[in-house]
């Protein structure tokens, strides 16, 4: 895969698959923090004279949803780019919009409507990666959010264009997450929490044997505390998961990697703004309680082991963080590891989705060494698994 500043794209249409798939409250963007890091890119076309036309989805919608329009994005970067030519197009694949950018002029930027829009985007169809082609000359893609997705505008598309680049995002994406130095001597900890052990067990099998230590906090802990006997309450248990939950702690232990569960937690019977809170010792949950944050002790134990290590690869919050009665442990876990990373020299990964966006809400973004973009992607290659964009493009090289 050549990078963007390896082709020729002088005066020519590019067409940029972005993700800018963005919080977005009362119309308005909450977090940036996806458009900026796809500036670099854009700003680099614009330099070269080109004529930009960004793609990108938004949500999970069903059909054509106004709560998922990109519009709120269009609005955003007319501010940003304020002295250029910035247009907007409702329907990616409509005469009208596939006209407005043939007839764009050098420096113009042309924003298309949330592909996810059109079902044809998620069944990876030709018809509509053919309709989406025309748009450019020169394809890239810069979109690492999704670059584990098999989606008309990552993989069908690439068999229309001769000439087609990565841009920088994803060019740095994919070098610092595929190139991690796991020699036996540095001191690993993966932590690891969110709501499923489902989707983090690729990554927990791989570092069985690479890290020293698996910390699991979050929802997803309570199958793993649940196959240590203790009664959690109403707390979330994936019980599909609890032979895969018991052969992780049996790999461990072959392993000599430590695992750390919570040992306290707070709980309440409803997840509220309103909830009444207790903290209690693990086997002390009663049975109308869930589990919705860490405790003390779990915070001071865990962060125990985040000082001793050289490596910090973060993926998931430890709590029901967006409700802030039970944000504390997150907040505390990210204090941690932005002191080793600032104090003790401590390489700090954030595997981006919830991750990434807890660690915005609490600006903390520039403390860390890395903060991926990408959710599933990024544990994906953490994981050590081929991304599915990297297989596409050889199909259609």
């Amino acid at each position: 895969m050549h990078r963007l500043d390896t082709i020729d794209i002088r005066g020519k249409r590019v067409l940029i698959r972005v993700d800018f798939n963005v919080p977005i409250i009362n119309g308005k963007i909450a977090s940036d923090f996806r458009i900026i890091k796809t500036l670099d890119t854009i700003k680099y076309c614009l330099d070269n004279n080109a004529k930009i036309i960004l793609m990108s989805h938004l949500g999970r919608p069903e059909g054509k949803e106004v709560k998922y329009s990109l519009l709120p994005v269009y609005e955003y970067l007319k501010l940003i780019f304020y002295n250029r030519n910035v247009i907007f197009s409702d329907d990616a694949i409509s005469a009208i919009s596939i006209d407005v950018s043939l007839n764009m002029k050098p420096g113009d930027i042309h924003i298309l409507e949330n592909l996810r829009f059109n079902k044809g985007e998620n069944l990876n169809s030709y018809s509509f990666s053919e309709k989406l082609s025309k748009h450019g000359q020169v394809y890239v893609n810069d979109a690492f959010g999704t670059s584990h997705r098999k989606h008309a505008s990552n993989a069908s598309i690439l068999q229309f264009f001769k000439i087609k680049s990565i841009g920088f995002l994803l060019d740095s994406e994919f070098k610092y997450l595929s190139n991690l130095d796991l020699s036996s001597d540095r001191k690993i900890v993966l932590l690891l929490g969110g709501a499923k052990v489902s989707s983090k067990l690729g990554i927990i099998k791989y570092f069985i044997n690479k890290a020293n230590c698996i910390i699991i906090g979050g929802a997803m802990s309570y199958t793993f505390l649940k196959i240590k006997g203790y009664d959690v309450g109403n707390s979330l248990v994936e019980e599909s998961m609890l032979d895969d939950a018991s052969f992780i702690m049996e790999e461990a232990e072959k392993n000599n990697t430590k695992i750390l569960l919570p040992i306290d937690v707070v709980c309440s019977n409803k997840i509220s703004e309103k909830s009444t809170l207790s903290t209690k010792n693990i086997s002390d949950i009663n049975a109308d309680e869930m589990g919705l944050d860490i405790g003390e002790k779990t915070i001071d134990l865990f962060s125990e082991e985040l000082r001793n290590s050289s490596l910090i690869i973060w993926n998931g919050p430890m709590g029901v963080f967006e409700i802030p009665l039970f944000s504390k442990g997150t907040r505390r876990i990210a204090e941690v590891i932005e002191e080793c990373t600032e104090k003790r020299d401590v390489k700090s990964i954030v595997g981006g989705g919830d991750t990434a966006s807890a660690v915005i809400d609490l600006n903390m973004q520039k403390s860390f060494t890395h903060v991926s973009t990408g959710g599933g992607a990024s544990l994906e290659l953490l994981s050590g698994k081929k991304i599915e964009l990297i297989k596409s493009w050889r199909d259609y090289e």
